[in-house]
């Protein structure tokens, strides 16, 4: 009996092996390995992370942190398709516009972010390079919950079908996959998800992912963090707006590893479900997108960024012209 349990182990050991091989990092193969990639049959995953501030608690690539995460649990799923590849390329710590630009706090201490115009050109540069390589399929994993940002991911994704009929997806930019979220709401008891109220950014459920991944990275003070209660997205703006914001919303104390287990078990598991229709056949353009009907306020707060952004650009372009810098 012994025996028998050794080899059924051994060959669990082998099988998980064999499937988890199919996994491998895009950086780390020669252009011979990469050439010689079936493209009907590889998949790219793309793991975003915008450096953006989260308050005094959190660290500022705590979205990355995330986004690694997810990568990592879509891929294992993707590589169980037989005779697939997956291929992770290296992460992309950039993004358009933090959660401090819902104030108008455009320098913020820890939000590194770049021009929208320079976001989307990132991707569609990727996707020009990629396609001309002739790679027919690449899953952006980026959760970040600018409406702009979201919006040029998808339009990169937009492109590349439309120039070399294939298939990118910014996967949180669905509908779908945001609602991912919900199951906080199961976990959390009344008392605690009133006092978390309605956030987007740094709350409870962010701690909660960090005390999750990186336990390591959060400031112990979170336990005592006074709450920032909001009920929809007027207060929140409202809320940023305030010179002593201190860069989040909710109630970073309510904030769990356990939550954080939940909620990124959900996240992963819906990522890989849509990730697989959408390998499957499904269509990933007749998915509904989040950010397609903006709140009025948030909408509002849409227009402000894309102003600051055009006064960077005219900046820029000012000093470039002084130069005579094509």
């Amino acid at each position: 009996m012994k025996a028998l349990s050794l080899r059924i182990a051994f060959c669990t050991l082998l099988l998980s092996s064999i499937a988890f091989a199919q996994v491998r990092r895009f950086a780390d193969l020669t252009s011979p390995q990469i050439a010689k990639l079936d493209r009907a049959k590889t998949v790219i995953l793309i793991p975003g992370g915008i450096l953006e501030e989260h308050g005094p608690y959190l660290p500022t690539y705590t979205d990355g942190y995330a986004d690694r995460y997810y990568t990592e649990q879509v891929a294992a799923s993707l590589s169980q398709r037989p005779g697939w590849t997956v291929l992770i390329f290296p992460e992309i710590p950039l993004g358009f516009c933090g959660a401090n630009c819902m104030g108008a706090k455009w320098n913020y201490p820890g939000s590194i972010t770049i021009r929208l115009a320079t976001f989307r050109a990132i991707y569609m540069d990727l996707a020009s390079s990629l396609g001309e390589q002739g790679f027919r399929w690449i899953f952006i994993v980026h959760d970040h919950g600018d409406p702009a940002h979201n919006k040029a991911l998808t339009q990169a994704s937009d492109f590349f079908h439309d120039t070399y009929s294939g298939t990118m997806v910014h996967l949180f930019g669905l509908t779908t996959v945001n609602e991912c979220y919900d199951v906080a709401t199961s976990v959390l008891d009344k008392k605690a998800a009133d006092e978390d109220g309605f956030t987007v950014h740094a709350g409870a459920g962010e701690h909660s992912q960090m005390l999750f991944l990186h336990p390591e990275l959060v400031d112990p003070a979170y336990k005592s963090a006074p709450p920032l209660t909001g009920r929809d997205f007027k207060d929140l703006y409202s809320l940023a707006a305030q010179p002593d914001w201190p860069g989040y919303y909710g109630s970073p104390r309510q904030g769990s590893a356990a939550l954080g287990k939940a909620v990124m078990t959900s996240c992963a598991a819906k990522l890989a479900q849509v990730s697989q229709q959408i390998l499957n056949g499904q269509d990933p353009a007749k998915l509904a997108r989040f950010f397609d009907q903006l709140d009025p306020r948030d909408a509002i707060g849409d227009k402000a960024e894309r102003a600051h952004d055009r006064d960077l650009a005219t900046q820029q372009a000012a000093w470039l012209a002084k130069h005579h810098i094509d």
